[in-house]
């Protein structure tokens, strides 16, 4: 594995917990791994072989209808942990849908570290309750929120998950402008909504003065606070 000396999310992962000399055992039993976009590291229903903390990139939490549909049922960011530590079947796909790195570990050899280090068991039961929060947002985001309350949270999360490298002191710090890491039809997939009625949005919310697109896939938050409030 690469030095986690000058890992972006060092400080927001849930290795945060350990010290030096913890996080160079645990270096040891992983290593990073690049996917590119489309391409899966957990597939739905198989049992749990690893586990993963996300680097760079965003993926997407997907599983199966009985009809053959794929239904998106979350997305991670850097600094977010995949896969079921501690056994049983995975509930869900994980894909990139950009370009992406992650630091793999089998998934007994990380259960046997964790085991060892209270530290990190705490910051995993964290991760657990925090992912459960968002499961619970998700589940309002896809059921109950109109079209334009589902783009202004989307653009709200984005802004508050992404990792800006050259704030690594600042983990958690909202940014203001960012590179959309994906394009307005897989947005549009992640939301349950049409790519035009996702264009339509976007360019409501410029007209506003709530945010500004330089260019496509860059957005530049121009009202926080309006955005929050549209967000519902």
């Amino acid at each position: 594995m690469s030095s986690c000396d000058t890992c972006l999310v060092r400080n927001r992962a849930i290795c945060s917990a350990l010290d030096a000399g913890e996080i160079g055992a645990l270096n040891a039993i992983g290593r990073t791994r690049k996917l590119e976009a489309g391409q899966s590291l957990i597939w739905e229903d198989e049992d749990s072989i690893l586990v993963a903390n996300v680097v760079d990139g965003v993926l997407k939490l997907s599983t199966g209808t009985e009809g053959g549909r794929e239904q998106i049922v979350g997305v991670v960011y850097p600094a977010d942990f995949v896969g079921r530590p501690f056994g049983g079947k995975t509930g869900h796909s994980v894909t990139a849908l950009t370009e992406a790195t992650v630091c793999v570990f089998g998934r007994r050899d990380f259960d046997d570290f964790a085991r060892k280090h209270p530290a990190l068991e705490h910051k995993l039961l964290e991760r657990t309750m925090a992912e459960l929060e968002r499961t619970r947002r998700w589940m309002l985001l896809l059921g109950r929120k109109s079209a334009s309350e589902k783009v202004a949270t989307f653009i709200a999360e984005m802004s508050e998950r992404l990792v800006d490298p050259t704030c690594m002191a600042l983990p958690g710090v909202p940014i203001d402008r960012f590179e959309l890491p994906f394009s307005r039809q897989q947005v549009a997939d992640v939301l349950g909504l049409t790519i035009e009625t996702v264009s339509r949005q976007f360019t409501r919310l410029k007209s506003e003065g709530v945010i500004d697109l330089p260019s496509r896939r860059e957005i530049v938050i121009r009202d926080r606070d309006q955005l929050i409030a549209q967000a519902g």
